[in-house]
């Protein structure tokens, strides 16, 4: 009879982008690749990654730096809006803010967003399969960063919104058997040099 064991989420935000969004800046590049070194120490056996040039590069980025780990494209890893809360869930002092936020979304990522976090849920999340702990990477955007520690803290859904994660920046949940998942730390930087933190963050949350 199989067993379960856990797996252990990586999350990491893509390096900083260019003004265009078409790809890595020089520190973006920097960034991803300290991130690699970091995790040559840790067993992965798998980095997905989003399709967009920024998560795509920054993936390579981290490969180079790691052995015999392969690769992934995923859809699920992208950039999208996972869920659009209504009026009545947001809190009354702040939900103006996050409507006006929200508001330039299209009927069509409207749609295809929660549709993609399902997706990310079933790939990404929970234990897995067999007697050995797993251990993954994905290289995504701050939005599913934000979803997916919301979901392991069991906050409402709209609670994704206002979490933010720094270019680089690591987060790892743990999915054990028969446990709800922990996440374990967020938005750690302690693979960048001082220079090369914080960015992707609003400048007044600069620490």
């Amino acid at each position: 009879m199989t067993g379960m064991a856990a797996r252990y989420l990586y999350l990491v935000r893509h390096g900083e982008a260019l003004p265009d969004e078409s790809g890595l800046t020089a520190d973006g590049r920097r960034q991803a690749t300290l991130l690699g070194r970091r995790l040559q120490d840790v067993p992965l056996a798998a980095v997905h990654h989003g399709p967009l040039p920024r998560a795509e590069q920054t993936a390579q980025l981290i490969g180079e730096q790691l052995k015999g780990v392969p690769l992934h494209l995923s859809e699920a890893a992208g950039d999208y809006v996972p869920y659009m809360p209504q009026r009545g869930e947001l809190p009354a002092d702040s939900a103006d803010f996050y409507l006006r936020f929200l508001e330039g979304a299209s009927a069509e990522e409207r749609e295809r967003g929660p549709a993609l976090v399902r997706e990310a849920m079933d790939l990404f999340t929970g234990p897995v399969d067999g007697e050995e702990d797993r251990h993954e990477l994905v290289v995504t955007h701050n939005f599913l960063v934000a979803w997916l520690v919301r979901d392991a803290m069991h906050a409402p859904k709209w609670r994704w919104l206002g979490l933010n994660h720094a270019n680089a920046a690591l987060t790892v949940i743990r999915y054990a058997p028969d446990r709800p998942g922990a996440v374990l730390f967020s938005n750690d930087m302690r693979h960048l040099p001082a220079e090369l933190r914080w960015t992707g963050f609003p400048p007044e949350l600069h620490l």
